[in-house]
């Protein structure tokens, strides 16, 4: 298990609207070689970044849909994807052991931070870009000075990988979920651990906190979604998918009133209203040989108009969030030898 979780984390957005064009995305060549994991959106939702199992990041204009530059550097696969607040900067985690930080201006690699064991399944970038966090299989989660490339603190106490981190919106709190099924709220500037969430009865793949940092959403391996009071740490169950899936994800929509949830070979997406748990639409997937793909990564368009997905297939997807209709592909580049 421990060498698939990275692939089940979403990506998540706060940032400024999109523009009003609808994205014109391109045909068979220029996209990945292989299975996209990860994908996030600038602050100012022009620019498009995905990680994959081909060792590359690319960075898409959502307004033509090309290709602007293709980031390479890791040595294995990228798990994880994240923007600075202000654009300029691009986090990546990979199962190389290391982060990378990225000019996205001129795609230069700008520093290489190393310190974890194992692999890194999770980054996150501090509300005020200052700090980033990053979550490991090797049970730890190390906190880095962003101009300095320092390591400043290593969080410990999981028992097992840390599959997932996220900053609160005021930047003072960091969750973490991991296979030793808790959710884990740190003090970002003490290190210290304030709470400890238990309720699952599987690891925790992901975590992500709601845009006005109030409820934390958690996600099992079982498909499972938890809420939980920030303030008192009460969780409810919110839902749980009608069929159990390998590698499950959710993610927020900017105004935090919709989940979006999914998982590897699942059928379809799935969009639920957070306030009352309902599910208010579907958005329905892709088959191949083996069946449904699934996905493997998802985000919302700073606007929340528009939902990202990818899978297997190194495809990404971009949907209608309110007629569910698929807008766009960029396919896998079919010009690649194996898969």
């Amino acid at each position: 298990m421990k060498r698939l979780l990275w692939l089940a984390f979403g990506v998540f957005v706060v940032a400024a609207p999109l523009l009003g064009q609808e994205p014109q995305l391109p045909g068979p060549i220029g996209g990945h070689s292989n299975s996209v994991a990860c994908e996030a959106f600038s602050p100012d939702g022009k620019t498009l970044a995905s990680g994959s199992a081909d060792k590359t990041i690319k960075l898409w204009d959502v307004a033509t849909g090309k290709n602007t530059a293709t980031l390479e550097g890791h040595a294995a696969e990228v798990t994880s994807v994240a923007f600075s607040p202000d654009g300029k900067t691009l986090a990546s985690g990979s199962a190389d052991k290391t982060i990378k930080l990225w000019d996205v201006a001129t795609g230069k690699n700008t520093a290489t931070l190393e310190g974890h064991a194992a692999e890194v399944t999770s980054v996150a970038l501090s509300p005020d870009g200052k700090a980033l966090a990053s979550g490991s299989e090797d049970k730890t989660i190390k906190l880095w000075d962003v101009a300095t490339g320092k390591n400043t603190d290593t969080l410990e106490g999981h028992a097992e990988e840390v599959t997932s981190v996220a900053f609160s919106p005021d930047g003072k709190t960091l969750a973490s979920g991991s296979a030793d099924k808790t959710v884990k709220l740190w003090d970002v500037a003490t290190g210290k651990n304030t709470v400890t969430l238990e309720a699952h009865a599987h690891a925790v793949i992901s975590v992500v906190f709601s845009p006005d940092g109030k409820i934390l959403a958690s996600l099992s391996m079982l498909n499972e979604i938890k809420t939980w009071d920030v303030g008192t740490g009460k969780g409810t169950t919110l839902l749980i998918a009608n069929s159990p899936c390998a590698l499950p994800l959710i993610v927020f929509s900017p105004d935090g009133k919709r989940l979006a949830s999914g998982g590897r070979w699942l059928p379809m997406i799935t969009l639920w209203d957070v306030a009352t748990g309902r599910k208010t639409g579907t958005l329905k997937l892709k088959e191949n040989l083996l069946g449904d793909e699934g996905v493997l990564s998802m985000a919302f368009t700073p606007d929340g108009k528009t939902l990202v997905s990818s899978g297997d297939r190194g495809e990404i997807n971009l949907w209608d969030v309110a007629t569910g209709k698929n807008i766009a592909t960029i396919k896998r580049d079919t010009r690649a030898v194996g898969y």
